[in-house]
């Protein structure tokens, strides 16, 4: 489980503490790569993970990494959030790191054209490494900002679907819903009322329940955050507003905003055992990879069924489609180990080995096309979905943007307004929220 990654709230806060690393970072250079990748050396690598399985995993992985380079030495420092991170980035010196990882890739954009990441471009040639035919295209995506590659992705995730397969037999529900029609249909025969409440909900829809964010919903739509131009598209991309009211329709259908928010307010944590889906408080559930063994750890009571997420009704051949997001790993600018510091990152992101090993010990999905296809990938039927997804051609993640993800948060925003009926004209809405992203970006250059 890629901690933070998944913690939206945590993630966003992040982006706050980015705006001043933007104004502190003057460019990047690989100018400092002039050590010797063959001398005896040791790196600091931080990183966020904080869980002992995960810090043992991460740990066992740099063991093996020192064994085939027997001159580097690797000190690891872990539970690094992005505030930590940024503030050494910005302060530089001898005491800082030389190789940096977040779970933040909404941030990608600020990371790299601020220079607080390395440009990477160096490296991966004087490598020879055709990423291309090593990750997956949506990874490669989120880990470059406007032709600047300054991060790799670390292991990812994929978001999907999971059923209560018991409770889809009594409900007389067969198959899981490939399309957003049928998924609404299915959420309403999964619902049993109980007084003012819910005995049983089918579904979650409102943003504020877990992970069912405006993003994540998005992926399932053919859309275009921005356009050509690189201005705010989501009142003109008629996708936006097709999600939008279908997603109204829904928490209209299943008993109304202010009901379901008294439901909501009754689940427990969402990384505890009382999440809403393993105590069968809700039958459908919009997670990552990381729920199965999550599930599974709490003993739930009942089968639990995974599936790709339903697309748009005219998009049904994009079925199996998810969205994607993940750990980034780079290098810091100021390192004056930069050569040695790129075999870390280069050993952790391409080596099949250790992204299988990873990957096993934390259960995210790996991020290389060979450790996807190893024997060695613990894969039972549950988590190859994601898997799939993960490979899925049409599997997205938004855009890097120069602000970070201040322009999700925005449309989020709109989001919490427009299911709560406190906003009633909906075009009217994009477009004013359309050119607040625009304002917001426009200042941030």
């Amino acid at each position: 489980m890629s901690g933070i990654s998944k913690n939206a709230a945590i993630a966003l806060a992040a982006t706050a503490s980015l705006a001043l690393l933007a104004t502190a970072c003057t460019g990047q250079s690989s100018a400092s790569a002039n050590d010797d990748p063959d001398a005896r050396t040791t790196i600091t690598f931080w990183h966020g993970w904080s869980a002992p399985a995960e810090v043992k995993a991460i740990q066992a992985n740099v063991d093996r990494f020192e064994k085939a380079h027997p001159n580097i030495t690797v000190k690891v420092v872990g539970n690094i959030n992005d505030d930590k991170l940024n503030q050494a980035l910005r302060a530089g010196g001898s005491n800082g790191p030389d190789v940096v990882s977040s779970f933040t890739t909404s941030n990608v954009g600020k990371f790299c054209s601020s220079g607080a990441f390395l440009d990477l471009k160096p490296f991966i040639e004087k490598s020879k490494l055709d990423l291309d035919r090593i990750i997956p295209k949506p990874m490669l995506d989120y880990t470059q900002f406007e032709g600047t590659r300054c991060a790799l992705p670390l292991l990812g995730d994929a978001y999907g679907l999971y059923y209560n397969k018991d409770a889809f037999e009594k409900a007389g529900i067969k198959s899981p819903p490939k399309t957003w029609s049928e998924f609404a249909k299915d959420a309403e025969k999964l619902t049993k009322p109980k007084g003012d409440g819910y005995a049983q909900l089918g579904f979650m829809p409102n943003y504020h329940g877990y992970e069912t964010v405006v993003d994540h919903y998005m992926s399932q739509w053919d859309h275009a955050y921005f356009d050509a131009d690189g201005r705010s598209n989501i009142a003109k991309d008629p996708a936006f507003a097709q999600m939008f009211r279908f997603q109204k329709g829904l928490v209209d259908s299943l008993g109304g905003f202010e009901k379901l928010e008294r439901y909501r307010n009754t689940f427990g944590d969402e990384w505890g055992a009382k999440h809403p889906f393993q105590t069968g408080q809700v039958a459908m559930q919009l997670d990552g990879e990381w729920r199965l063994g999550m599930a599974e750890a709490a003993g739930v009571d009942f089968e639990i069924g995974t599936a790709p997420l339903p697309v748009a009704d005219d998009e049904v051949d994009e079925y199996g489609k998810g969205f994607l997001s993940g750990t980034i790993i780079g290098i810091a600018p100021q390192s004056k180990k930069q050569n040695a510091a790129w075999e870390l990152v280069k050993y952790l992101t391409t080596d099949t080995e250790a992204v299988v090993s990873f990957a096993n010990a934390i259960h995210n999905v790996p991020s290389t096309f060979a450790a996807l296809k190893s024997p060695d990938l613990k894969a039972d039927p549950g988590f190859k979905t994601f898997l799939d997804i993960a490979q899925h051609p049409d599997s997205n993640t938004p855009p890097a943007s120069v602000n970070g993800s201040t322009y999700q948060t925005t449309l989020q925003d709109f989001g919490y307004q427009y299911e709560s009926g406190k906003v009633k004209n909906l075009q009217e809405g994009l477009e004013k929220t359309a050119k607040q992203i625009d304002t917001d970006i426009e200042q941030a250059k």
